[in-house]
């Protein structure tokens, strides 16, 4: 099962955490776990490319443990108001597009939300 946190403060939510394979089919032939990393890797590259923010991130392919923060959708980090909504909006359609996806692969994914 892959496991995501996504990160908020104050309603707002500026990144997450990634963790496990989902066991949909054979590694090398698991759609559902390509679907996963091809979405992260374009939030990624959106919020760094596209939208000039920096992003922290660490990518472990052998534990399969994946973070992705980024602080420009945090008032104390970005006073561009537009570039937070974009950077946050971004991070928050992900959340909801998995959501999507969870009730149709319970057994395979979970979504959760954590404070930080």
């Amino acid at each position: 099962m892959t496991k995501i946190t996504f990160l908020r403060r104050n309603g707002v939510f500026w990144g997450f955490r990634e963790s496990g394979h989902t066991g949909f089919g054979e590694e090398g032939d698991d759609i559902l776990c390509s679907a996963v990393s091809a979405m992260t890797m374009l939030i990624m590259n959106t919020l760094e490319l596209a939208y000039d923010c920096p992003v922290d991130y660490t990518i472990d392919d052998e534990t399969t443990y994946v973070t992705v923060k980024c602080r420009s959708a945090l008032p104390e980090y970005e006073s561009d108001e537009k570039k937070r909504f974009a950077a946050s909006g971004l991070i928050q359609g992900y959340f909801y597009q998995l959501n999507d996806l969870v009730e149709e692969y319970y057994d395979y994914l979970e979504v959760d939300t954590a404070e930080e």
